[in-house]
């Protein structure tokens, strides 16, 4: 791929969509969030963080990635000990509030500004990080391939690893298709650790050298348990005692035809009356879609996870009569807009439903409430967790369905059996724990590309 035809496509790209971009960040701050770092403006306090010691670079685009990356980071520190330094760089301004939370404290006080933005891939941008950190070498989490930062990691003899790597349906449909042009971006990593045998298969068909691919296990098995949550406490004692049902990383719909998930969870909810006086707790995958949920949640009792925290406890709370004559005053929704509470959130669930999976989005990570031991209901779109999925239909540790009405049902019959939902909750766990060891043979992998 001759590199001034990419540069120059790029730069069109950014221009053409200029007046999109100034307008979205006129509109928003999270567009402008970071803006100067993007553009190769290397921060002063990251420089401060890698003086004097050796840097290996770990970029996690958003939210999923920084959790994924939080146990590798902290075992991979500890494997090549004090000299040696862990920076890490998101895409998204909530991946980077995350990594701040999770990363920022790091092993002293120069941890404080080891947590970045990821540059926009041109040359500029590229190798003034690249001059600056000089890494020994480059993780990239899961599948954030750019040639730029390919090939000048190249030219400067930075190996580049790709951890927890996965191949979607639409990508490997895509790079089979295009395996000219996919083959020579594959090429200039250095390795594939793969999530399992069918990505690294994938990842081959695409053009990898079958070398430079080894098929390690997802390390979203190895998940830290998360830190403690006053969210999540707070949500418990809002709730007296009254079962939990969490409907995590809920998105919208691609088609017109098809509702929110938060409408739904919702609405399915409610025309099947109140499940046994149950909590709903609505976590939105992304924070621009809160005040849409809020919307959607205002038409029941119904307060926020901000509002917990300032001391509001029902807000909205006005006794409104449903059709079949109940009042609904006993019930509230809690929308969950905060970031980085969900997988605590989902500590104190009976039974959680994980979204992105009733509209086309692919699914989102069953094993986040599995951990607990909290039986865990999908819909039927998780190609992107299509092998986590599989062994936990296969072990009887999930339900999957088809649309709100069967979502409904499912959601009332694990509350209404306690003991179904709990033997279901145990066989999750158990899918969780046999699968765990993935950081270790990572950390051990990326630790010999180092050396070598």
């Amino acid at each position: 791929m001759p590199m001034a035809l990419y540069s120059l496509l790029l730069m069109a790209v950014l221009v053409l969509g200029a007046p999109y971009w100034l307008a979205r960040m006129l509109g928003s701050g999270r567009y402008r969030a970071g803006l100067g770092q993007r553009l190769g403006q290397v921060p002063a306090e990251l420089r401060t963080a890698v003086a004097g010691r050796q840097v290996v670079w770990v970029h996690a685009v958003s939210v999923g990635e920084v959790l994924a990356a939080t146990r590798l980071v902290a075992e991979l520190e500890a494997a090549l000990g004090h000299d040696w330094v862990i920076v890490v760089s998101t895409t998204t301004a909530t991946g980077q509030t995350l990594a701040r939370e999770r990363f920022a404290a790091g092993s002293d006080d120069r941890g404080v500004g080891r947590v970045f933005y990821y540059p926009l891939d041109f040359a500029w941008a590229v190798r003034a990080y690249l001059r600056a950190l000089q890494p020994k070498l480059l993780v990239l989490m899961e599948s954030e391939l750019w040639p730029r930062m390919l090939v000048e990691c190249n030219r400067a003899g930075v190996p580049v690893a790709v951890v927890n790597a996965r191949v979607s349906d639409k990508s490997f449909a895509r790079g089979v298709r295009a395996r000219a042009v996919w083959g020579w971006v594959l090429r200039r990593v250095d390795l594939f650790l793969a999530q399992s045998e069918e990505d690294a298969r994938r990842l081959v068909a695409m053009g990898t050298q079958p070398q430079h691919v080894r098929a390690l296990g997802n390390l979203k098995y190895d998940a830290l348990a998360p830190q403690a949550s006053r969210v999540a406490e707070l949500i418990r004692e809002a709730a007296a005692g009254r079962p939990i049902v969490v409907a995590g990383s809920t998105a919208a719909s691609t088609e017109r035809t098809v509702g929110s998930e938060e409408a739904q969870v919702v609405y399915g909810w409610m025309n099947g009356g109140l499940p046994l006086g149950a909590v709903l707790v609505l976590a939105p995958r992304h924070p621009e879609r809160f005040e849409e949920a809020w919307e959607i949640a205002l038409d029941f009792p119904a307060l926020k996870a901000t509002d917990l925290l300032a001391g509001k406890r029902r807000e909205n709370a006005v006794g409104r009569k449903y059709p079949d004559g109940k009042s609904l005053a006993t019930m509230d929704i809690v929308l969950l807009d905060t970031i980085g509470d969900l997988a605590a959130v989902y500590g104190v669930a009976d039974v959680a439903f994980v979204g992105g999976s009733m509209v086309k989005r692919g699914g989102h990570n069953p094993l986040e409430p599995a951990q607990y031991g909290v039986p865990v209901v999908m819909g039927e779109f998780y190609e992107n967790f299509r092998e986590i999925v599989g062994k936990m239909i296969a072990a009887h540790a999930i339900r999957i369905v088809k649309d709100d009405m069967e979502l409904e049902i499912a959601l009332r019959e694990l509350l209404a059996d306690r003991e179904a939902a709990r033997a279901m909750g145990e066989r999750g766990r158990e899918v969780f724990e046999q699968q765990q060891g993935a950081t270790a043979r990572t950390v051990e992998a990326l630790v010999g590309l180092v050396r070598r």
